[in-house]
């Protein structure tokens, strides 16, 4: 059975420029990740001022690290945005509802599904975008 849909060839500066868009996220939730499993002063002290009580500080980190962890690994990876999606939300939640700034969490997953899309041609073919 032959599909319909085509994806035009993807060129190398296009899969790099996923790649580089995939990483900026992946490294900021990483450094994340690991600050609530040591947890700092600084990260205690912002648990706190988000309302969050200090032992779901390593739960959380140990979520964000396994969401980008699927995110990663290119057979998981369609996966992982779902789940960064998700976890992305509660951060723009919380924000919001303590009155703070939050673009960063839907920046990253902007950058998160605009690097995924560059680079996986199975998400490319799912939405493709007319010309």
């Amino acid at each position: 059975m032959q599909s319909d849909t085509h994806t035009a060839p993807v060129s190398k500066k296009m899969i790099w420029a996923g790649r580089i868009m995939s990483a900026l996220p992946v490294l900021m939730l990483l450094l994340s990740g690991v600050m609530k499993l040591v947890k700092p002063a600084a990260v205690v002290e912002g648990f706190a001022r988000l309302g969050y009580p200090e032992s779901l500080t390593v739960g959380i980190g140990i979520v964000e690290l396994a969401c980008a962890a699927l995110y990663v690994v290119p057979r998981t990876s369609v996966l992982g945005a779902i789940l960064l999606t998700a976890y992305l939300g509660g951060a723009t939640a919380t924000h919001v509802r303590i009155g703070e700034p939050f673009f960063m969490p839907i920046l990253l997953g902007v950058l998160v599904w605009g690097g995924l899309f560059l680079r996986d041609e199975r998400l490319r073919a799912l939405l493709p975008l007319r010309q």
